[in-house]
């Protein structure tokens, strides 16, 4: 069975964004500003811990990653977080079946 989870956080007027669809195939997007910036694929259920980076189009360009887990949690089974500028932001989940 495949599975869609959907992180957002909206940071310094921009907006970031990870979507995972895990199955036999697990890929995962990083979009800042809606445009695709890092993309990961691999076969199987996902290698965790996972880090995208991205920056925003800003001058001078800043830049970010965000890194995803699994939590163990049978009801939330990833966590993301948004690395930038030195600090984390937990990045809020939606899930989509």
């Amino acid at each position: 069975m495949r599975r869609r989870y959907s992180f957002h956080l909206d940071r310094r007027g921009h907006s970031v964004t990870v979507n995972v669809r895990s199955g036999w195939i697990t890929e995962t997007e990083l979009l800042v500003d809606g445009k695709e910036c890092a993309f990961h694929r691999v076969h199987g259920h996902g290698s965790y811990p996972l880090t995208l980076s991205g920056q925003f189009a800003e001058e001078p360009p800043c830049p970010l990653s965000v890194r995803l887990d699994r939590t163990g949690l049978p009801e939330h089974p990833l966590t993301c977080v948004l690395e930038l500028a030195g600090a984390e932001h937990p990045m809020p989940e939606s899930t989509a079946r």
